[in-house]
């Protein structure tokens, strides 16, 4: 079953949304070489289980066949839940790119 939210998306953006049952994911294609993962979100009784990394892990593998060879994420310091999103990005192998007021960004070579 396809959520209202994934149906709403691609309607009126060129987001893409990949969803499972423990949770979601909504990314872009920034340009041939980059994917950008916008959101992550898994289910409070699914954290910690590794589901966000197996979501990052499937886009990754699309990316690739796509022939992208960098993925972003970015963190807004401002968010609830910031560190922790910061620390998932960083668990996932991303590494620090820059940094300017409230938000970081992290890239990974893919």
């Amino acid at each position: 079953m396809v959520s209202l939210y994934a149906k709403y998306l691609t309607e009126r953006t060129d987001d893409r949304i990949l969803e499972i049952k423990e949770g979601f994911a909504t990314y872009r294609y920034l340009n041939e070489n980059q994917v950008y993962i916008i959101d992550i979100f898994v289910l409070p009784q699914f954290r910690k289980k590794g589901i966000a990394s197996q979501i990052a892990d499937r886009i990754c593998d699309e990316a690739k066949h796509s022939g992208c060879t960098e993925m972003i994420g970015t963190v807004n310091l401002l968010t609830k839940g910031a560190t922790a999103s910061l620390l998932v990005l960083i668990a996932y192998g991303m590494k620090l790119k820059s940094c300017s007021d409230n938000m970081i960004v992290l890239t990974k070579e893919i």
